[in-house]
C-alpha cells in the first residue's frame, strides 16, 4: 500500500482548534491506540485536547503546543503507513524528538528523520529493532562499520540492547560464527564463592540483562541450543583471559567496572573476523575507591585511533520510562553543582 499523507491541517480558528484528516480509518484506530491511550499521552505531554471526529482529529490548544501535536500525529501516522507497529515507546520518542522546548534541548527537526525514509533497522528472528534517537542511529551504524566501537552513556539509552541486536543480526546473517557477551562481576567480589550452586549458578544473576536481551531477539529454545553448542557464550570478564576471540561478535557490558588491566586484557582478545563493542556508564562505577576505571583509560588512550568509534549518549536518549530521563538529569545537575562548589 502506498503512502497516503493526512490532509494538511486547517487554519486554527479563534478557539485555537486545528483539524487534521487521516485517510485510512484502520490506521487512525492504531494511531489513537487502545482506549485512545496514545492520544491521552500526547494530550498530557503537550497540554492540548484531541477530539475524534470521524476520520479527523481536532487539536485544541495554544499555538506552539498545538502545532507540535499536529507534527507528532503526522509522524506517527507516517510510521503506520510504512507498515511498522506503533508502541508506547514510539509515541514517547516522537514527543521527545519533536519537542523544541528548553527542557529537552533537542534542535528543531533533529531526530525526526527516524520516522521517515532513512530509518535504520536491525532484523532479528523475533522482531525488527529500530534506533529511536539520532545518537542511537549513529551508534548502530558505527557497530556495522567498525571492528571496535564504544557506547558510553547513562542507563536506559539502549547501549547494550542495540549491541546485542546487531550481534544477533550479524550471527543469523552468517557474518560471525558466534556471539560472546561478557560483564565484570564486580558486585560478587569475594562473596561469589558463598553463593549456592555451581559456577554458572553463581554468575548467572549478574549476566541476566544479557540473557534478557538475547531472548528478545531469538526464540528461547534456540537461545538454549546455541548456548549448549557454544555458539553463544555469556560469561564474566575474568573468563576471557588467555583467549583469542575470532569470527565472533563480542560485547563487554558495564565496562566502567573493568579495571585498566582488565580492559587491556579484553581489548587484546580481538581476533580475525570479529567485532567488539564496549558499553558503559561512567557515572555508575562500582570499583573500590582508588581503582581507576578501565573505560575512562580506554577513552583517553584510544580516541584518536582509526576504525575505533566512540559513541556518546545523554538523558535525551533514554528510551525507558520518561521519568528515567528526568532522574538522570537531576543527578547530573547535582554532580555538576558539587564539582563547581569544590573549585
Amino acid at each position: 500500500m502506498g503512502f497516503s499523507a493526512p490532509t494538511p491541517p486547517s487554519q486554527p480558528s479563534d478557539n485555537h482548534e486545528v483539524l487534521v484528516e487521516f485517510p485510512d480509518n484502520r490506521l487512525l484506530i492504531d494511531l489513537c491506540g487502545e482506549f485512545d491511550k496514545n492520544l491521552a499521552r500526547i494530550e498530557q505531554k503537550l497540554s492540548v485536547h484531541i477530539l475524534r471526529r470521524g476520520n479527523q482529529l481536532a487539536i485544541v490548544g495554544e499555538g506552539e503546543m498545538r502545532e507540535q501535536a499536529v507534527q507528532v500525529l503526522e509522524q506517527l501516522y507516517a510510521r503506520l503507513e510504512s507498515g511498522k507497529a506503533l508502541e508506547s515507546g514510539d509515541v514517547d520518542a516522537a514527543l521527545r524528538f519533536g519537542d523544541t522546548g528548553a527542557d529537552t534541548g533537542v534542535r528543531d527537526g533533529d531526530q525526526i528523520e527516524m520516522f521517515k525514509g532513512d530509518a535504520v533497522e536491525i532484523k532479528t528472528r523475533k522482531k525488527l529493532v529500530e534506533p529511536r534517537t539520532q545518537a542511537q542511529k549513529a551508534y548502530v551504524k558505527a557497530l556495522f562499520d567498525n571492528e571496535l566501537a564504544f557506547g558510553i552513556g547513562p542507563a536506559g539509552t539502549g547501549k547494550t540492547y542495540l549491541a546485542v541486536a546487531v550481534g544477533v543480526n550479524m550471527f543469523i546473517g552468517g557474518h560471525v560464527d558466534r556471539i560472546i557477551l561478557s560483564r565484570p562481576a564486580v558486585e560478587a567480589g569475594e562473596k561469589l564463592g558463598y553463593l549456592p550452586g555451581d559456577m554458572k549458578d553463581k554468575v548467572d544473576p549478574y549476566m541476566q540483562p544479557l540473557y534478557d536481551a538475547l531472548n528478545d531477539f531469538l526464540p528461547a529454545k534456540q537461545v538454549a541450543k546455541l548456548i549448549e553448542e557454544k555458539k553463544i557464550e555469556i560469561a564474566p570478564l575474568a573468563f576471557m583471559r588467555g583467549r583469542t576471540l575470532s569470527n565472533a561478535f563480542v560485547v563487554l557490558d558495564e565496562a566502567q567496572n573493568a579495571t585498566t588491566m582488565q580492559m587491556k586484557m579484553f581489548l587484546t582478545r580481538l581476533g580475525e573476523g570479529s567485532r567488539m563493542v564496549i558499553t558503559g556508564d561512567r557515572s555508575q562505577v562500582d570499583l573500590p575507591r582508588g581503582v581507576q576505571s578501565g573505560l575512562r583509560d580506554a577513552e583517553n588512550l584510544l580516541s584518536g585511533i582509526k576504525n575505533i568509534a566512540f559513541n556518546y549518549f545523554t538523558s535525551k536518549d533514554v528510551v525507558r520510562h520518561p521519568l528515567v530521563a528526568k532522574i538522570i538529569e537531576a543527578y547530573d545537575a547535582a554532580d555538576a553543582k558539587a564539582v563547581s562548589q569544590t573549585k
